[in-house]
């Protein structure tokens, strides 16, 4: 999975980073790494903890999932 946050207010407002890695949905919790981003989080690094809370099975289109984000940038 492949995942681009964009922040659109406060003091990061304007830049992103991108999530990436293996996302098995019915696995609790689950890592994945942060690749890089633009703005501040310019050669970032990092990971992101996934908790998956609800997913509606009968149609898969509504889903909670928490992340938990911890990036290092410069």
């Amino acid at each position: 999975m492949v995942f681009n946050f964009a922040l659109t207010q406060g003091k990061y407002k304007g830049s992103s980073f991108c999530l990436l890695g293996r996302n098995p949905i019915f696995t609790n919790p689950r890592e994945l790494a942060i690749v890089g981003g633009t703005g501040a989080f310019r050669f970032s690094r990092g990971y992101a903890i996934l908790k998956t809370y609800y997913m509606d099975m009968q149609t898969g289109a509504n889903t909670i999932v928490e992340y938990d984000v911890y990036i290092r940038h410069y």
